[in-house]
């Protein structure tokens, strides 16, 4: 059983190698996968209908190919659904995503052939160099959880289509199928508390090694070991030492999860989407998600600020700097063109290019113009949470508007672990590492104008008990940090203590 632990640091070590080479080559090699795309981008109805066999640089590109999102994509994208051949890339796609879109309802994304080596491969990588930097490879000998949707795929226009997860539970390679859990079978399994029973039962009396999905449902995981047992999951699991997250910021779970397990252990985080693996954690030493330019995607950044304008500054990678907030733009090999994802980054780094995810374009705040960030709610409870030694199980924030003479305000729904013993006191210092870091609340704030954030304490496993009643519970499903609505926070009212 030892030979993986043997195979994979030499396999690792070559990896490793080409990903510090592709370090140093980032923007070349995104001007080559331009002129790929084009090339091939040109022969397709999109390529005519957008005259790419005219476009050859950057400049002409940005002139050719508007910014869309999936809802101006949706024509093309019911051509393919129609079987038609050549629409937005050659041929046909092999798989069709299916993901569920806040405004666009089910959302069907292209995958071909040429684009799944991005999905499996950039996974692969993030394991290996962990592998190549730390020298642990005994992982590989164990048994890891791949938590996947359901593996099983329907047709739509002769192609197969399910969650991405389960597409790529089919390309997990052979070396690894036997190390993986759960069973295809209770992968199948669609309800959420069924499924995560199953999981318990297979995983409980075995060597988990490593253990990924997206830090929400870990905790479940976690929680639901210790009420089985009574053990931190350090004594279930000894030999777990590789938790692989993404989907959200790990950082309001970080506490927590590690409190559960009962030890410190390697975090690798990673940033895929149905539309493509962005980036992911090539070090546990520097900050931020290595991006992938080199992978059939060619990224563009706009400031986060000209999102919604009708012609908004578009950047390719050698112009981007630290610091600055922006949308995601990509360009891939599976026919998507200036699609925005919805989501923004900042750079830490640009020597090599390492990003941080810092919110969902459409996750603010901005009743009263104070333009709220993810990013920046996250900061304030984090900081405010240390502060007091208090431990947050889930949260979310909308905006309360009063009428007539009342103040608004904030209106923050938290469910603690643990509360802080004064919550008014909690809350500000919630709301003044908020003005800290956000000079257009801390405006709105001085001027009288907003009262101080309120917070709202949700009764213990209140969020599962919301999810579960809107049908979204498990799996790759997350609650929203920021609503500019109150949709979410009227539905909360019933699990507030």
């Amino acid at each position: 059983m030892q030979i993986k632990s043997l195979l994979a640091k030499p396999f690792a070590n070559y990896v490793y190698k080409g990903v510090r080479k592709g370090m140093t080559s980032a923007v070349a090699d995104q001007e080559n996968i331009l002129k790929e795309l084009l090339k091939v981008g040109k022969t397709t109805e999109f390529g005519k209908d957008h005259q790419l066999q005219n476009v050859s640089v950057y400049e002409e590109f940005i002139q050719s190919i508007p910014i869309r999102d999936y809802e101006q994509f949706k024509p093309y994208i019911e051509k393919i659904k129609e079987g038609r051949h050549n629409i937005l890339w050659k041929g046909k796609p092999i798989y069709l995503a299916k993901t569920s879109g806040t405004t666009s309802g089910v959302k069907y994304i292209p995958i071909s052939k040429e684009s799944i080596s991005n999905h499996i491969n950039s996974a692969r990588n993030a394991l290996l160099c962990y592998i190549a930097e730390t020298g642990n490879s005994q992982f590989t000998n164990g048994k890891m959880i791949f938590l996947s949707g359901s593996p099983e795929l329907d047709r739509v226009g002769g192609i197969p289509t399910g969650r991405l997860s389960g597409i790529v539970n089919h390309h997990v390679p052979n070396y690894l199928r036997k190390n993986q859990l759960p069973s295809y079978e209770t992968n199948c399994i669609e309800d959420w508390e069924t499924k995560l029973d199953r999981i318990v039962a297979e995983t409980i009396d075995q060597d988990m090694t490593l253990i990924s999905g997206i830090p929400p449902w870990m905790q479940m995981y976690y929680d639901r070991l210790h009420q089985l047992t009574g053990k931190k999951i350090k004594d279930i699991f000894p030999n777990f030492s590789v938790l692989v997250h993404g989907g959200v910021n790990f950082e309001p779970y970080r506490n927590k999860l590690f409190e559960s397990i009962g030890k410190q252990i390697h975090a690798i985080e990673t940033f895929p989407a149905s539309e493509g693996f962005m980036a992911f954690q090539d070090s546990q030493n520097a900050e931020g998600l290595l991006l992938n330019t080199n992978s059939g995607i060619y990224f563009e950044f706009i400031p986060a600020n000209e999102v919604f304008s009708n012609s908004p500054t578009r950047l390719s990678l050698k112009d981007v700097k630290v610091g600055e907030n922006y949308a995601l733009i990509i360009n891939n090999n599976a026919g998507l063109w200036g699609y925005n994802i919805g989501d923004t980054v900042k750079f830490v780094s640009t020597d090599p290019y390492r990003i941080v995810v810092t919110g969902r374009i459409k996750h603010f705040i901005s009743a009263f113009g104070e333009h709220v960030i993810g990013e920046e709610v996250e900061y304030s409870l984090i900081k405010a949470a240390e502060e007091e030694g208090v431990h947050i199980t889930e949260f979310t924030v909308a905006p309360m508007i009063t009428q007539g003479n009342g103040k608004s305000y904030h209106e923050w729904f938290i469910e603690f672990e643990n509360k802080p013993a004064d919550i008014a006191r909690f809350a500000h210092r919630v709301d003044n590492f908020l003005r800290n870091k956000n000079i257009y609340y801390n405006d709105l704030i001085t001027g009288n104008i907003l009262l101080p954030l309120h917070i709202r304490t949700v009764k213990k496993n209140g969020f599962i008990d919301y999810m579960k009643s809107i049908g979204k519970l498990g799996g790759q499903n997350k609650v929203p940090r920021l609503s500019n609505d109150r949709k979410i926070a009227t539905a909360l009212e019933k699990y507030v203590e």
